[in-house]
């Protein structure tokens, strides 16, 4: 298998256990399929979750943008079906368990890592937000040995939009990065005013 999963911080995962293992923090969750689930459940496909910074000015940038790791997700499986995610943040006293939901990026993730597999290039996994467009890439991240917590998108990386992407922009098709971070940078590019006495 190409793709090199990181290690996923020992607290991050103790958090969605203790939060999996606590009926309250189950029942509670805004999420009937794990609510519903029977049998065993637990945590896969742990993968640090990255926000892209300053996304506006990527239509021109010149040098590589850079993310910021802002928790770990894990697919939550019951049996070897996928009924939910858990997001983990730091906070001042280490990782901590966020919230359980779910949702089409849960099987998008792994449909997406599945494709991934298939890839002749060894690949970190990664997830990348870009929240002004509600969009959530599989990053696949060309330095399979880099600090999941830190670097920048690098021209090598490949991005791959998952299900549902916002229009313009193709599910589950691979683009190298700097292919995919031009685009979008125009789609999130402020709109200039109109000219005065320009038609609007």
């Amino acid at each position: 298998m190409p793709l090199h999963v990181p290690p996923v911080p020992a607290p991050a995962l103790r958090s969605v256990l203790t939060a999996l293992g606590s009926p309250t923090a189950v029942r509670e969750a805004p999420t009937p399929a794990l609510r519903s689930a029977a049998g065993p459940l637990s945590p896969e496909l742990s993968l640090p979750l990255h926000v892209l910074d300053a996304p506006a000015g990527l239509a021109g940038a010149q040098s590589a943008p850079g993310t910021r790791l802002t928790g770990w997700r894990f697919v939550i499986h019951a049996g070897d079906r996928p009924v939910a995610a858990a997001d983990t943040v730091l906070t001042a006293d280490g990782w901590a368990f966020s919230r359980f939901f779910e949702g089409p990026y849960v099987t998008a993730t792994e449909r997406a890592l599945r494709q991934a597999e298939a890839l002749q290039t060894a690949y970190q996994p990664r997830l990348l937000s870009i929240p002004g467009l509600y969009m959530l890439t599989l990053w696949l991240h060309a330095d399979a040995a880099a600090d999941p917590a830190a670097g920048g998108v690098s021209p090598d990386d490949l991005m791959v939009p998952l299900a549902p992407a916002p229009p313009g922009f193709a599910a589950h098709r691979p683009h190298h990065a700097t292919e995919l971070l031009p685009l979008i940078g125009l789609r999130l590019a402020p709109v200039p005013p109109p000219l005065l006495g320009t038609p609007v």
